[in-house]
């Protein structure tokens, strides 16, 4: 029996279901000639088009064909971002198996844990992870062998990886001529686990419905904005969250695509910029620290480039108006979670705040955003009770829509939904009309004398001051107050600052009891395997900590 009721009338419109491979198809056939461009692991640039990427991703589906890839069998890939990469996206999946992407940063045995758990047949892995998979494959139980992507004169001569394959050997003897099959929409398509800070990494399963609905909604003006006019260049890697799906939107839309490679220090980045003419790219605030780190010591400037999105975490106030006032870059704050695809919210301005003041309208762009179309949201209390929207109640931030997990793959974790709803670990608010802010993750909410105070707001605040360059707030334990915060802070090169400076900083711009207790130096932060900071390390650091107001 069907979950909803049917109309006596019903529409006559074709059934077509909505699967990953027509993206390629179209791509081909409508942008067929429009470039990919990638920096390669081997160190050169490569260049060629989609639709040459639309034939050997049907050559590699006929390869997992005669390899005996069926049907919802699991594939993995430990690849940074490339035209190889791409082409596995559009075979895997395309062809029915399930693409799972894997993040190399995290250690080997987490990786082995996560291919065992998935279950995958046959792992793909960029020739520089070499020493990465011999050092896991032994453990891995059910995969069948290891193709290495690279060139046959660029294979091992002696490894211990079982059943070593090459990619173009795969790809010379396999024909073009493939028909991509048509199976329900709902059917997986590609799974990614969580980073797993804390207890094992759990897997989204997404399906071709979830991933092709939020290539429409991503693209769209108010979300990321992607167009036939644009070059762009996804700083986030492939195995972050399918690098917040633009190897779906971007060949949607057939805009160029410049793949960066392993190459993220800043030096590669602005070259490559410059070189492609990028006008727009994606990433994680540490990726731009590094841009805007080297662009600045050597007085360069940017071409082409004209916006980007930032999420994985909250992007700092202060490298927002760096990239808008020195560079005329606009930035538009996103926010999501694997859970969700990862898209949920992008910060633009509506033409009712075109009027507004510059710094009235810098306040809207430092929140995370509106909800795109198929998501929506609300904030509860501890009790599950809906709090309003009135832009100064924080509560637990809930979200539903069509490519949102209703659960984790092996259903571990077990019923993780509440009454329909996602909850997101992510504490906020969200103004009359609509826009979330996020005040703190629920683990991070500093807890002082029975009042929570969000230590991303005390990060930013001192990220705007010219001598930090990173910045983690923290509750350290009080004996009144239960906690107060604890600024850990890393200087920029050469710059001096004093903590009695940066605690006066912060006067006129919080309320007074917010204000950090105290503040250490530390040479550098612990970041993880996506970028963001680790919080819980920094909390393990200084556990111990004696607040001088103790």
């Amino acid at each position: 029996m069907s979950e909803y009721p049917k109309s006596p009338l019903m529409g006559q419109m074709m059934s077509q279901p909505l699967l990953i491979s027509s993206i390629i198809q179209h791509a081909d056939r409508y942008f067929g000639s429009n470039e990919i461009v990638s920096r390669r692991v081997e160190g050169d640039i490569h260049r060629y088009t989609y639709r040459d990427c639309h034939k050997r991703a049907r050559q590699m589906a006929n390869a997992l064909d005669a390899l005996g890839v069926r049907i919802g069998d699991r594939v993995a890939t430990l690849a940074w971002n490339g035209y190889r990469h791409l082409e596995l996206y559009y075979a895997i999946s395309g062809s029915g198996a399930v693409m799972h992407t894997i993040n190399p940063r995290l250690h080997p045995e987490q990786i082995a844990y996560i291919v065992n758990h998935a279950e995958d047949q046959f792992l793909f892995f960029d020739m520089s992870f070499l020493p990465l998979v011999e050092a896991f494959a032994a453990h891995c139980k059910t995969t069948k062998g290891f193709i290495m992507m690279c060139d046959r004169d660029r294979m091992p001569a002696e490894t211990r990886i079982p059943n070593l394959m090459c990619y173009e050997d795969l790809i010379a003897k396999s024909s073009d001529d493939y028909a991509w099959p048509l199976f329900d929409e709902n059917c997986a398509s590609s799974l990614c686990y969580t980073s797993g800070t804390t207890g094992n990494p759990k897997g989204a399963l997404y399906s071709h419905r979830s991933t092709v609905l939020h290539s429409y909604a991503s693209a769209m003006p108010d979300a990321l904005n992607v167009s036939a006019r644009d070059s762009v260049l996804p700083v986030v890697p492939m195995f972050h969250v399918n690098a917040w799906g633009l190897p779906y939107s971007v060949p949607l839309t057939g805009a160029k695509m410049v793949f960066p490679g392993p190459a993220l220090d800043g030096k590669s980045l602005h070259e490559l910029f410059e070189q492609e003419q990028v006008t727009f790219s994606a990433g994680v605030p540490t990726v731009w620290l590094g841009l805007l780190t080297y662009v600045g010591q050597n007085n360069l400037k940017f071409s082409s480039f004209k916006r980007t999105v930032i999420g994985g975490s909250a992007c700092p106030p202060a490298m927002m108006k760096t990239f808008r006032n020195q560079y005329v870059i606009d930035v538009v704050h996103a926010w999501g979670m694997t859970e969700m695809s990862p898209l949920g919210t992008a910060c633009t301005l509506q033409s009712h705040h075109m009027s507004l003041s510059d710094d009235a309208q810098q306040s809207i762009l430092e929140k995370q955003g509106h909800a795109i179309f198929g998501v929506d949201m609300k904030i509860v209390d501890d009790m599950g009770e809906e709090l309003p929207w009135d832009g100064k109640t924080y509560g637990n931030l809930l979200v539903k829509g069509p490519w949102i997990v209703s659960g984790y793959f092996k259903n571990e974790g077990g019923d993780v939904l509440q009454d329909g709803w996602f909850p997101t670990g992510d504490v906020a608010t969200i103004s009359p009309d609509g826009y979330m802010q996020i005040t703190d993750r629920s683990k991070d909410v500093i807890k002082s004398g029975g009042e929570w105070i969000g230590s991303i707001d005390l990060e930013n605040i001192a990220m705007g001051h010219p001598a930090v360059q990173q910045a983690a707030c923290i509750g350290v334990f009080h004996p009144k107050w239960d906690e107060r915060p604890l600024l850990v802070v890393v200087k920029k090169p050469g710059a001096e600052v004093s903590r009695e400076e940066l605690i006066t900083f912060y006067e006129g711009k919080i309320a007074k009891w917010w204000t950090p207790d105290d503040v250490t130096f530390v040479e550098a932060l612990p970041i993880g395997a996506t970028g963001k900071i680790l919080k819980n390390r920094i909390r393990d650091q200084f556990k111990e900590y004696k607040l001088p107001t103790a």
